[in-house]
């Protein structure tokens, strides 16, 4: 079922964000700057056949870091071989029609390099291959689910992306395109924009939406960063 959200024009909903300054900007990668999905979507055809897992019992699970996917399909004791053998999948499929998202190039490009962060789901070694399949430049601060005891939907790892950047996560604005991942950067204390397609709108909980980057401009002034719609 449509919600009466998902058939509103298209464009910029950004709310109290407008009127807010931050002093980082913490993105997440897959489906936010990058569109890795006819990868990533193969890799987990592949390795769900190979496990004779049902493809509709990973609908919802987006946005979640492979090991607490793969531990809601599998036996406990066949976790661990599943999490490795997805990563050899999606690693040899990295670079499988990696293109930027509209907006990333313009975004990455205005705001200052230790202003930012990445913080992913992926593995270092997964972040790598889609990285130079986009061949998007990385920032200096880059926060994967190796980093972090607990990954999305918890606050760990946008907490930790926070204090590399010496950032008050109160003063960081979290760009998703997952409700785990805007869970995660809510439950840190920090600003939310939600962006992409890879979900329907009602189900993104944030603070601002945009389809995507290119529906967003990011001012850097002496005090900090502000957003407005473009």
């Amino acid at each position: 079922m449509t919600s009466d959200d998902d058939t509103r024009p298209a464009g910029a909903d950004l709310g109290s964000l407008t009127v807010r300054t931050f002093d980082a900007v913490l993105f997440d990668m897959d489906g936010t700057l990058i569109d890795s999905m006819p990868g990533a979507l193969r890799a987990w055809a592949d390795w769900a056949a190979e496990h004779h897992v049902d493809p509709a019992r990973m609908t919802g699970l987006g946005g979640l870091p492979a090991v607490r996917i793969i531990s809601e399909l599998l036996p406990a004791d066949q976790v661990d071989a599943g999490v490795r053998r997805i990563a050899e999948l999606e690693t040899a499929m990295a670079a499988a029609g990696i293109e930027l998202l509209p907006g990333t190039a313009e975004t990455l490009a205005t705001l200052p390099g230790d202003r930012v962060a990445i913080v992913t789901s992926c593995t270092r070694e997964l972040l790598a291959s889609r990285l130079a399949g986009s061949g998007l430049a990385a920032p200096a601060e880059i926060v994967t689910v190796d980093d972090v005891a607990r990954g999305k939907p918890h606050p760990d790892p946008f907490l930790l992306a926070a204090e590399r950047l010496g950032a008050d996560p109160r003063r960081c604005l979290v760009v998703e395109d997952a409700p785990a991942g805007l869970a995660a950067g809510r439950a840190a204390g920090c600003a939310t924009l939600a962006v992409g397609a890879t979900h329907p709108r009602h189900e993104l909980d944030a603070d601002g939406h945009a389809p995507d980057l290119s529906h967003v401009v990011f001012h850097v002034r002496p005090d900090g960063i502000s957003i407005g719609p473009r």
